[in-house]
C-alpha cells in the first residue's frame, strides 16, 4: 500500500518541491515518510524540511536500503552521475522514477543493476497546488503492481496519463513546459490592461479567472476548443477583432513553434546524453 511506502527524492529543486508538496497536501504518504537530498546546498534542505515536515538529508546521508520509492529530481546533465552513484545500493524490488526531461527509461536502465524497475515520468509544477498533467511510462522490467503504486502516487498531483516512451518528447513540448507559455501569455495580458489603468491585483485575478473559466469549459463541455472559439466570436464583433490581430501577428504559429521547439529540446537531451555515454563505453 502506498501509505506504507518510504519515497526520496534525489534533487532538491522547484520539481522536487512542487511534487513534494503535492504529494503532501494529499496525504496519500505520511511526510515523516518522505526525504529529499541533494548534494551541496544545506541551506535548501532544511528549508524543505521547515516548509513540507519532511527530512532533508545530505547524500552522504541518505540510507537508501530504506527507501522504497526513488525519484531523481536532478539536472539532466547531471542523470548519468547520479545513477551511477545509487546503482551499487540498490535493491531489485525498489522502484526507481526519473522526472528528468530528455531521460528515457533504455538510458536508466543502462546505468542501474540489470532488471531494476524504472519509470519515466513527466509532471509539471502545477504539482504543487495538485493539479499537474503528468505522463508515465514503463520501463522493460517494471511490473503492473508497480505501475499501479507509481500512478496511485502521481494521482496526488494531478491526472496521471500513460503513454508509449516515444510520445514523451511531445507531452514534454506540451504539458510539462505548458504552464510557462500560459504564464507569459499572462504576462503580456497583464502588461496590456496596466496600460489602461486597471488595478493590478484585480487585473491578475480576472485574467486567471478567465484562463480558469476557459478550461473548465474544455473539460466538462463535449465540444472542441475549435467550436467553443467559434461559439463566442460574433462576425465583426470584439472577440473576432482580437482574434484576427493573433492571425496576423502569428499567434497560432508561435504557440505551435514553441510546443515543437521543447519537444525538440527533449530529443536532443536524451540524444546527447546517450552519445556521450556510449562514447564513454567505446573509450574504456
Amino acid at each position: 500500500m502506498l501509505h506504507e511506502k518510504t519515497i526520496a527524492f534525489i534533487g532538491a529543486g522547484s520539481m522536487a518541491e512542487a511534487m513534494i508538496s503535492g504529494i503532501v497536501a494529499a496525504g496519500k504518504v505520511p511526510s515523516q515518510q518522505i526525504t529529499v537530498t541533494n548534494r551541496t546546498n544545506s541551506t535548501r534542505l532544511q528549508q524543505l524540511e521547515a516548509d513540507y515536515k519532511i527530512n532533508g538529508l545530505s547524500s552522504q546521508q541518505l540510507n537508501l536500503k530504506n527507501i522504497d520509492i526513488i525519484v531523481l529530481a536532478m539536472k539532466p546533465k547531471d542523470a548519468e552521475v547520479a545513477l551511477l552513484s545509487i546503482k551499487d545500493s540498490l535493491l531489485p524490488s525498489q522502484l526507481v522514477l526519473s522526472v528528468l526531461a530528455g531521460i528515457s527509461t533504455t538510458f536508466m536502465e543502462q546505468h542501474l543493476p540489470e532488471g531494476q524497475q524504472v519509470i519515466r515520468v513527466m509532471p509539471n509544477t502545477s504539482s504543487m497546488i495538485g493539479e499537474s498533467a503528468t505522463a508515465i511510462s514503463a520501463g522493460s522490467y517494471t511490473t503492473t503492481d508497480n505501475m499501479s503504486l507509481a500512478k496511485e502516487l502521481l494521482e496526488s498531483i494531478g491526472e496521471v496519463y500513460e503513454i508509449p516512451e516515444e510520445q514523451m518528447d511531445i507531452f514534454t513540448g506540451v504539458a510539462g513546459s505548458g504552464p510557462a507559455y500560459i504564464y507569459y501569455l499572462m504576462e503580456h495580458m497583464e502588461a496590456t490592461v496596466k496600460k489602461f489603468g486597471l488595478q493590478e491585483d484585480m487585473s491578475r485575478d480576472i485574467i486567471a479567472q478567465t484562463i480558469v473559466g476557459a478550461a473548465k469549459m474544455i473539460q466538462q463541455q463535449n465540444e472542441t476548443p475549435t467550436t467553443l472559439r467559434e461559439n463566442v466570436t460574433s462576425p465583426n464583433g470584439t472577440t473576432a477583432a482580437g482574434l484576427a490581430a493573433l492571425e496576423k501577428s502569428g499567434g497560432g504559429k508561435a504557440i505551435s513553434q514553441a510546443i515543437k521547439n521543447a519537444a525538440k529540446r527533449s530529443h536532443e537531451i536524451s540524444s546527447q546524453l546517450e552519445g556521450a555515454s556510449k562514447e564513454k563505453v567505446q573509450a574504456v
